[in-house]
């Protein structure tokens, strides 16, 4: 596109802007509408309060999903788990010693699928 004919259809563009914009403007329910949002701001800062209290105050569904909303966000950085504690096994034939905190240790499962669970767990020193 030329930069004349882009010069053109932006002009095109404006003027059906204004006529909507004259449209707007002749429109009753748009002057009451300006109207109320005018006397409500008026109000509004009378009583240092802003849109936002308003919704709290009259929309008690949207402070209660809200509130929950971000009780559930926070609420993991706040429950945190207590540090593992450290566990040690000894293995009484070969006396090979593992100290784990979870039991996702590869040779720990590899005792417990050869002589059991329990019998492993058999093994845990010093606690």
């Amino acid at each position: 596109m030329s930069l004349i004919q882009e010069y053109r259809q932006t002009e095109a563009t404006i003027e059906e802007l204004k006529q909507r914009l004259e449209q707007l403007n002749s429109d009753g329910r748009l002057q009451k509408e300006l109207e109320f949002e005018k006397h409500l701001r008026a109000l509004l800062s009378e009583h240092n309060k802003s849109l936002r209290d308003v919704i709290a105050i009259l929309d008690t569904n949207a402070t209660a999903t809200k509130s929950v909303t971000r009780k559930s966000n926070s609420a993991p950085a706040a429950q945190q788990r207590r540090p593992r504690s450290l566990k040690r096994y000894e293995h009484p034939e070969t006396g090979e010693v593992i100290e784990t905190k979870g039991g996702n240790h590869k040779i720990l499962k590899a005792w417990k699928a050869k002589h059991g669970a329990d019998v492993v767990e058999g093994w845990l020193q010093g606690n």
